[in-house]
């Protein structure tokens, strides 16, 4: 538990607290509009068609245009699983938990979900099965389609993501791709934590004095390891 005694916000009367937050909403609603015009000029992207590879799925071999299950759009959550690994990653794990709703939710806006990674099959069904996910997974390790867009470092090492694509005749067309830090919009964990006082509690964050700070990541774990 974390001692609060010595690293806490000021202790202020209700109008004063009143005060200091509502001189924060103007930040945060010019926040809220320059990620309205991010998405704008999101939308008005280009797109790239890419080549119509063969995946495994539990049931076998699925075509990349099969992967949109017959709607228009397709969101996929590159989940880093190298074969050789005997579990899936932890930081990956941690979005697969809070950056996926509801598959439901997608089917109004002609959207499908899937998950891709190089690990056999085997061991992906394995490892959702331990997680309890229910989301379609895939494995691109038969093909070439990770280091072709670079999922898999030229060097090797995995990358973590999501691409979007697009259907057009056919044909498969990649709209957009986010990795890294770009991932923080879609994980409800990360928006959560950022309005607490400790906030991530990660070295890199701007804090005062003599708040929690770790390592970068260090307190995320799969959902199954953390001590109860």
């Amino acid at each position: 538990m974390i001692d609060t005694a010595h690293a806490h916000p000021p202790i202020v009367d209700r109008e004063a607290w009143t005060a200091a937050r509502d001189a924060l909403l103007p930040l945060e609603k010019a926040g809220t509009r320059v990620l309205d015009a991010i998405a704008a000029q999101r939308r008005r992207l280009p797109m790239t068609e890419i080549e119509n590879y063969t995946f495994e799925g539990e049931s076998g071999p699925v075509t990349f245009v099969e992967l949109f299950a017959g709607r228009s759009q397709l969101i996929v959550h590159h989940f880093m699983f190298d074969p050789a690994w005997a579990q899936g990653c932890a930081f990956c794990s941690d979005d697969a938990d809070n950056a996926v709703p509801h598959l439901a939710h997608f089917a109004p806006y002609d959207i499908s979900f899937v998950r891709l990674s190089r690990a056999p099959i085997e061991k992906l069904l394995a490892y959702s099965a331990r997680m309890g996910w229910t989301v379609p997974w895939y494995s691109s390790g038969g093909t070439t389609f990770n280091q072709d867009w670079g999922w898999t470092r030229p060097g090797g090492g995995e990358v973590s993501g999501f691409s979007v694509y697009l259907q057009l005749e056919g044909r498969p067309y990649l709209t957009y791709r986010t990795e890294a830090r770009g991932v923080e919009l879609l994980s409800s964990i990360a928006g959560h934590l950022d309005l607490t006082p400790y906030g991530r509690q990660e070295a890199w964050q701007d804090v005062p004095a003599g708040w929690p700070q770790d390592d970068t990541f260090t307190k995320i774990k799969r959902h199954d390891e953390y001590d109860r």
